[in-house]
């Protein structure tokens, strides 16, 4: 499963967190507007996607990006 980061190729800049089997393929999905959370705010462009082996490591990781302090390190490091 992985971890994904997308951000707006316009601005203003906003970021999604989400996670998927497939990241392109889903990023696909979010431009063409099949995700009501996204769809006002394309084009988004893949910034970084994390592959986990772990289920539930995937979702602990997706929950803290989703943090402020998740969001602040995303900022910083991607």
């Amino acid at each position: 499963m992985y971890v994904y980061v997308l951000q707006t190729e316009n601005p203003p800049v906003h970021y999604y967190v989400g996670k998927s089997n497939d990241p392109r393929k889903r990023l696909e999905e979010h431009n063409a507007g099949k995700s009501t959370h996204t769809n006002k705010h394309r084009p988004w462009k893949l910034i970084v996607a994390v592959w986990f082996d772990n289920d539930d490591k995937a979702n602990t990781f997706e929950r803290y990006l989703k943090t402020g302090s998740g969001r602040a390190f995303c900022k910083r490091h991607f």
